[in-house]
């Protein structure tokens, strides 16, 4: 059973889940947009117990504790930020790292900054970032597919995905293996006031964020068939942008929820990367 604790930190307190044993190997797992850290329900399970001492915190713009409502506070540096301070609360020098959709896209630009502090890289559905902002500007396929962010940076995006119930916020979900009560869940915090602004902030932040350069530290990238937002021209062409051991696992008929749709496949990779990987 998670355990659910709030991890100061000089940006405000981080609402986080937590699993296994506070002296067991650090494992911290970055959630995606429109989401939060209980999208690892079922990783944190298995990662405590694995002896893993296991973090998800829901992150900036997520946490009501960590909310600015400036663009600029959501630059990738920012979110990095966040990483590095979550980790010096603990004490920890070293850890694991694992992110999905934008926590992805976090823990690659932490792994290629930080290659000291990372001792393994596993990231979920998106690609290298540098190789996703290659493929958007060159192949056509992941152009359409990318086209969403345009409305998500809009300044109607708000009221358009909230109103009706918030009909079009919960349309993002589906197809995909997201159960209802953690669709519920994740509704009802974005509701919150300023919460989904920044969410979206993350995407309105993008034109900030630079190339991040390779990554050094051993990698496991996890790409699904099915995930309408990342193509396989991005995807195949990761591998080029880690320099350290890379490991790519292809999961078919799966769409872009991994963690929650495929949570046992996702699992086991996650495991057997972390074994491989102890130094």
């Amino acid at each position: 059973m998670a355990e659910y604790i709030q991890i100061p930190t000089p940006a405000g307190n981080f609402d986080a889940l937590t699993a296994g044993p506070t002296d067991g190997r650090p494992v911290l797992l970055l959630h995606g947009f429109p989401e939060a850290g209980a999208e690892w329900s079922e990783q944190l399970s298995v990662l405590g117990g694995a002896e893993c001492f296991a973090v998800a915190p829901d992150q900036r713009g997520y946490s009501p504790g960590v909310r600015p409502q400036n663009v600029a506070d959501y630059k990738m540096n920012e979110l990095v930020g966040d990483v590095l301070a979550i980790a010096a609360h603990f004490g920890w020098q070293r850890f694991d790292l694992v992110g999905h959709d934008w926590g992805a896209a976090v823990a690659w630009a932490t792994a290629a900054a930080h290659p000291d502090r990372v001792r393994t890289l596993t990231a979920v559905s998106i690609p290298h970032t540098d190789a996703f902002a290659e493929a958007i500007r060159e192949d056509e396929d992941q152009q359409q597919r990318s086209a969403y962010m345009q409305a998500l940076r809009a300044s109607t995006a708000e009221k358009t995905l909230l109103e009706e119930n918030a009909k079009k916020l919960r349309r993002i979900y589906y197809p995909g293996g997201v159960p209802d009560h953690h669709v519920d869940d994740y509704v009802q915090r974005l509701t919150e006031p300023g919460a989904l602004t920044g969410a979206l902030n993350w995407y309105r932040a993008m034109k900030y964020n630079p190339r991040i350069g390779p990554v050094e530290v051993p990698t496991l990238y996890v790409w699904s068939t099915e995930d309408v937002a990342v193509g396989s021209t991005a995807a195949m062409a990761t591998e080029q942008h880690v320099t350290g051991p890379y490991t790519f696992e292809m999961l078919e008929d799966v769409t872009h929820w991994i963690p929650e749709e495929a949570p046992d496949s996702l699992s086991r990779f996650l495991l057997q990367h972390l074994l491989a990987h102890q130094d």
